[in-house]
């Protein structure tokens, strides 16, 4: 099993990331790229391959939603969210896309809880399309995530889907599925931001 990198953080990165991101709490089920693109390592998860599936706990997804930050040189950076939750209220797994004006580029990036086979990624399919394979990039004590940029190709499935399937491989091997509703996903996406955040400058 793949070893989990704990981050420290400094003070104002940590500041950031509470802006930005909110914590899951609880393993995702009970414990818890096109797959052929290049580059996509999953010869690892081949060989050991999947024992099985194994259904998660029901999750109740939020409408999605459009934050946007600016700091002081005006750059924007907004990202379209979701959060899924289980009946308890705690978190079980978040959605952001995250778009910068500045470079026009879109990054998709799933926050997850912890006691998930790291190698194996995650596997995001929108509708019955070609899969896409994003990397585990960093854990904290009680979350991982998961995200790449993404083609302009799959930001238009997004948009035009019904359904985004995310799949994880827990500790025991067993393919965990959930899936998020896209409805209202081009609308929000499109539109207006929720809420717009002016980020304090360095010496403030």
């Amino acid at each position: 099993m793949a070893s989990r990198r704990l981050l420290t953080l400094h003070p104002l990165a940590a500041l950031a990331l509470c802006l930005a991101y909110s914590m899951a709490a609880k393993a995702f089920g009970q414990d818890t790229q096109h797959d052929d693109a290049p580059g996509n390592d999953t010869s690892t998860l081949a060989e050991i391959g999947p024992h099985g599936q194994h259904m998660p706990r029901n999750i109740t997804y939020s409408q999605w939603q459009k934050i946007c930050f600016k700091d002081s040189l005006a750059h924007l950076v907004c990202r379209t969210t979701t959060n899924g939750t289980w009946d308890t209220g705690q978190t079980a797994v978040r959605v952001d896309l995250i778009e910068r004006q500045s470079d026009n580029t879109t990054r998709l990036q799933i926050f997850l809880p912890v006691g998930l086979y790291l190698q194996a990624g995650v596997k995001v399919t929108v509708d019955a399309g070609l899969s896409v394979h994003l990397p585990y990039n960093w854990c904290l004590t009680n979350i991982c995530v998961a995200g790449n940029l993404i083609e302009p190709r799959l930001m238009g499935e997004i948009e035009a889907g019904r359904k985004l399937t995310l799949q994880v491989v827990d500790s025991n091997l067993l393919t965990i599925p959930t899936t998020i509703p896209l409805k209202q996903f081009a609308a929000v996406h499109k539109g207006k931001p929720t809420k717009t955040v002016e980020l304090p400058t360095p010496d403030e």
